[in-house]
This record gives C-alpha cells, sequence and structure tokens, in this order.
C-alpha cells in the first residue's frame, strides 16, 4: 500500500536540531492516514528502515538529536502516535499496547517496508515489544531487532502506582485541573526526567509544550495510565515469545520513570540481548547524552554490515 504523504509546513519548534554547515540528511514532515485518523511523521535517510517510537507524552520531537546521526546509516521514520504530538486524538482511540503495535504495522505496510529495525523508548519501548509479539504471533519476518530504551515493562513498580492514581476520578481531576496545565508543573515534570540538569537541552521545555496547545494530549495520556496495570500484564505474558529478536537495551543509572533496576529481569528474557546501563543519566538518554546514545545505536545497527554510512 503507498503511503499517503504531503509536504507541510513545520508546526513545532526546534523540530530537528541543525548545524548550518551539517551534511546530514534533510528531515522532512510527512503525513499519512491510519485507521481513518491522520498521522504525522519525520522521514530521513535512506538504506535499511528504522522505525521510531516515543514515549508517552513524548512525540517525534524528542528524536531531534538522533534522527541526523541514524539518517546517515537508515530511512529514519519517527511517527508522532495517535494522539500524541501533532497526529490526530480520536476520543474514542483504543489504546492498548496490542492496537498500538497495530497500528505501527500498518504504518510498516504503508511504506512497504519488508524488513525494518525498531527502537522504542519508556511506553514507546513496551508498544514495540507488543510489536514483537505480534510479529511473531502472526508469523510475519520483517522485524528485524530491537533498540528499548528504558522501556515501561512489568518489572517496575513505577508505572503501575502512577496507573493507581491517575486512574482514579480523583486522581483524573487533579491531574487535569492542576499538574496537567500550569507551565511550572509541564516544567517540573520534564527536568525530573534528566539525571543532571545541567544537561538538558535549550529547547526541550518550549519543545515538549508545543502539542499541549491541542486539546486532548492529556486525555489521551490519562486513558493509557488508567489501563497501565493490565496493559502491563498482558506485556508479561507475551515477553517469552520476543526473546529471540537481538536486542539492545539502553538504560540511565538515574531514571526516575522506569527504575533501572528493572532492567535486568527484562534483560533475561532476550537470548540474544546486550544491557547498556548510562551512568548519571536520566529517563532520556537520546538527549542528555546524545554522542554516547547514538555512538551504540549505530554500532547496534551496522554490526552486521560494516560502520559506514550508506
Amino acid at each position: 500500500m503507498s503511503s499517503l504523504k504531503q509536504a507541510a509546513k513545520i508546526s513545532s519548534p526546534s523540530l530537528i536540531s541543525r548545524d548550518p554547515s551539517s551534511t546530514a540528511p534533510a528531515v522532512e514532515e510527512c503525513w499519512t492516514t491510519i485507521d481513518g485518523s491522520r498521522m504525522r511523521y519525520l522521514r530521513a535517510g535512506s538504506g535499511p528502515p528504522l522505525l521510531l517510537v516515543h514515549g508517552l507524552m513524548g512525540y517525534s520531537f524528542s528524536w531531534r538529536f538522533a534522527i541526523p546521526v541514524l539518517a546517515q546509516y537508515a530511512t529514519v521514520c519517527a511517527p508522532d502516535l495517535l494522539g500524541a504530538g501533532f497526529s490526530d486524538r480520536p476520543t474514542d482511540l483504543d489504546v492498548t499496547l496490542r492496537a498500538q503495535a497495530d497500528r505501527l504495522l500498518q504504518f510498516v505496510d504503508q511504506m512497504g517496508w519488508t524488513s525494518f529495525d525498531l527502537l522504542g523508548t519508556s511506553h514507546g519501548g513496551a508498544v514495540a515489544m507488543m510489536l514483537a509479539a505480534l510479529s511473531v504471533e502472526r508469523s510475519d519476518p520483517r522485524l528485524h531487532r530491537l533498540i528499548l530504551v528504558a522501556p515501561a515493562n512489568p518489572y517496575s513498580s513505577r508505572g503501575r502506582w502512577l496507573g493507581h492514581a491517575l486512574g482514579s476520578r480523583l486522581g483524573q481531576f487533579l491531574f487535569l485541573n492542576t499538574a496537567a496545565r500550569p507551565v511550572s508543573f509541564q516544567n517540573m515534570w520534564v527536568k525530573r526526567l534528566f539525571g543532571d540538569k545541567r544537561r538538558i537541552p535549550a529547547d526541550a521545555l518550549s519543545g515538549y509544550r508545543a502539542p499541549t496547545r491541542m486539546p486532548g494530549l492529556f486525555e489521551s495520556g490519562l486513558r493509557i495510565a488508567k489501563v497501565w496495570s493490565q496493559e502491563m500484564d498482558a506485556l508479561k505474558s507475551v515477553l517469552p515469545a520476543i526473546g529471540r529478536y537481538p536486542t539492545l537495551l539502553i538504560w540511565g543509572s538515574e531514571d526516575r520513570a522506569v527504575w533501572a533496576e528493572s532492567a535486568l529481569p527484562l534483560a533475561r528474557h532476550f537470548a540474544h540481548g546486550k544491557l547498556v546501563i548510562m551512568p548519571g543519566v536520566g529517563h532520556l538518554p537520546y538527549e542528555e547524552a546524545q554522542t554516547e546514545f547514538n555512538q551504540l545505536v549505530v554500532e547496534f545497527l551496522t554490526a552486521d554490515r560494516g560502520a559506514s554510512p550508506v
């Protein structure tokens, strides 16, 4: 199936961090339709396809430091998942991991990819693992390798606690009418995602606030939080099926969102897995430790094809 794409004016600040003298591949903003809703995505580079999946309350902006580097080795696509970023936010959107993974496989269908690698972070890492499980279930051979960056997982109690708190009517009311609104609270949440606040990029706070001007973002996030515990149980049940995929797991030692202690029990599920803990880094290593993160990913992607850009 051909992709429904169109060029669009850049609608988010600091779409990609650019050096005017850089020779990095150009980044194109594109749109497609999934389940009747418009999905925005960024595309850059050429070569073996690489799909980037952002975390809860994030969007393709999260990858602004990774895309220029990774696009020298791969065809990189970074969607704003439905309900997030600048994509549509249907009020009846199915937010289960299985539904989100299925929509990403629809995206892969539209791109016409016969093989691809998958990089997911935080809640997007859980979606990535469910996508791997669906691929096994459907005997779909296209997924090649997994890169999981502090993925939400059944062994971290942090997400379950937050899910219980925000899943109640009182929790939802308080979130929507207090914490989700003032800029000061939003800034506080972003700062907590970094191990060292001195390494917060200058554009981070404004960039993550940009999609909040469109209605429905926080409501979508709350729907995900409400089913968090059930979805982590569903994910745990499929982990044994995906252990055959070559997998790189990356974690920051100071992660306050998905405990680094959950990395080892998760890593044990992957027979061909490699775990890297980045000292002093928080939940967003692709922003806080850009050079080291990009090097880890490039080395993993090019291990079987040499290290020269395509």
